[in-house]
């Protein structure tokens, strides 16, 4: 595919601070809990969580979730921009990042349950 499509990762001052990586996919924003800062250089992986979808006009938030409510907390936008997908499996995500911060190749692949590795690839972009 060669369609580019948005993507965002969102600080989320929550009860704990954690990265929220959000892909834009079928209309919605796939989205996966990141515990570490997501990785900038290869070699680095990080567990990415997969949680609850997002509606496409979530990728321009920044603010407060009251307490009270699931995430409550300040968000703030890390990183953004446009993204291309090269593979989409069961098990493997792999996309070409163009934002501010992650630029390139990265994967996502799945390990158990909600659980999956993020990491960005050695492979060369074209």
């Amino acid at each position: 595919m060669t369609e580019s499509l948005s993507f965002v990762v969102h600080k989320h001052y929550a009860t704990h601070l954690h990265y929220d990586l959000r892909l834009e996919m079928d209309g919605i924003l796939k989205s996966w809990a990141v515990p570490k800062e997501p990785p900038i250089k290869t070699g680095t992986k990080r567990l990415a969580i997969a949680v609850e979808d997002h509606e496409l006009s979530y990728k321009d938030f920044e603010g407060i979730i009251p307490e009270g409510n699931y995430g409550a907390g300040r968000v703030e936008i890390w990183d953004n921009g446009k993204y291309i997908l090269h593979t989409r499996e069961k098990d493997k995500i792999v996309v070409d990042l163009n934002g501010e911060r992650l630029k390139g190749k990265y994967a996502l692949i799945h390990t158990k349950g909600d659980q999956w590795l993020f990491f960005k690839t050695t492979e060369q972009t074209k």
